[in-house]
């Protein structure tokens, strides 16, 4: 026994380690002078590439919803305007009476003046005689129902044609938001109504009458979209949508809403990401995948769009593989290593 431990202390041990000195010299002169590829010798040469993640063209429904925030405001006043020239006559309210459309609310006093009347007696002489002014009254009526928020003219005051001489406060109220050239793009068809849910309020309802409204350059914002800017993004330079909230709602002025906007619906259409394709709205350009692998740009016609998909009208077919992304776009940033999947666009780093 004693005898065959002394023979593996002596000789067996000392070649083991032989071996492994001899194995480790070999693999460090395999990496110094025999690299597996001619990049590896080039730490110019990057050793990894990304390759493009590609999706399969299907068939898919797009449901074009365009939700925007809006804010509850009261209905613009409408001003009351003189219609003719001349003297205020009388009175029939005063501010702050609830008035009807066409209620009678004060009339003017117009003056013409006639011409001279010529007559000539039994001796020849002419005479001239000026008659009296004809006088007549001109009504001025309620141009909506609401309450007289103001009138600002007295008894015997001289107004012209189109003096803003009062205000009618209506009793209605409409919901408007800003709408982005973006979203202008997926409405395809002009839309009459929209779905409202009030922030903390009752249940979702349509609204009707939907405007869409750009004001012009050098004119002013349309006095009916909505009222005045509260504050809630609807830009008086941009454009708004506004519809008028059903007199049976109850709401209040400032209130937050969300206005949804349904642009129609396609079913069983071609869909791809939007993040395929170079534009976004009637035409657009995707990066088709050949049979080598390699890309070409293709043109397709484009339908509607959600945001997320849109429709390939024309161009494409089911089936057909294209790159997810287009070039250009961000490239992402949460892999770095070759071999590791990036978690936000499913990307692998070879």
């Amino acid at each position: 026994m004693g005898e065959s431990v002394n023979v593996m202390r002596k000789w067996v041990f000392p070649i083991l380690r032989l071996l492994v000195v001899a194995a480790i010299a070999v693999a460090l002169v395999k990496l110094a002078f025999f690299a597996d590829t001619a990049e590896a010798l080039d730490p110019a040469q990057p050793t990894g590439q990304i390759v493009e993640p590609q999706v399969p063209v299907a068939l898919g429904t797009i449901t074009n919803d365009v939700t925007l925030p809006g804010t509850v405001s009261a209905d613009a006043a409408v001003p009351v305007k003189a219609v003719a020239i001349g003297t205020v006559d009388e009175l029939f309210f005063a501010p702050g009476q609830t008035v009807t459309a066409g209620d009678k609310l004060y009339d003017i006093k117009v003056e013409t003046v006639l011409d001279p009347v010529e007559t000539t007696d039994e001796t020849g002489l002419v005479t001239i005689t000026q008659p009296k002014p004809a006088i007549t009254f001109e009504k001025v009526f309620a141009p909506a129902s609401g309450v007289l928020s103001a009138l600002t003219v007295i008894h015997g005051q001289s107004v012209a044609i189109g003096d803003v001489t009062g205000q009618v406060a209506p009793p209605s109220y409409s919901v408007s938001g800003s709408l982005s050239p973006e979203q202008q793009y997926r409405l395809v068809t002009q839309p009459t109504e929209a779905s409202i849910t009030i922030t903390n309020g009752p249940a979702p309802f349509t609204c009707t009458g939907l405007r869409i409204s750009t004001p012009l350059a050098g004119a002013d914002a349309d006095p009916t979209a909505g009222g005045a800017d509260t504050g809630s993004g609807t830009a008086a330079s941009g454009t708004t949508v506004s519809c008028a909230i059903p007199a049976e709602v109850t709401v209040f002025p400032g209130l937050a809403a969300q206005i949804t906007i349904a642009g129609g619906k396609a079913e069983n259409v071609l869909v791809v990401p939007t993040t395929a394709v170079k534009g976004s709205a009637e035409t657009g350009v995707v990066w088709f995948v050949l049979e080598d692998g390699t890309t070409e740009e293709r043109p397709v016609t484009l339908g509607m769009n959600d945001g997320t998909s849109v429709q390939v009208v024309e161009g494409l077919a089911e089936g057909d593989l294209i790159n997810q992304f287009v070039p250009g776009a961000v490239a992402p940033t949460d892999c770095l290593n070759p071999g590791e999947i990036c978690a936000d666009t499913g990307t692998t780093l070879h």
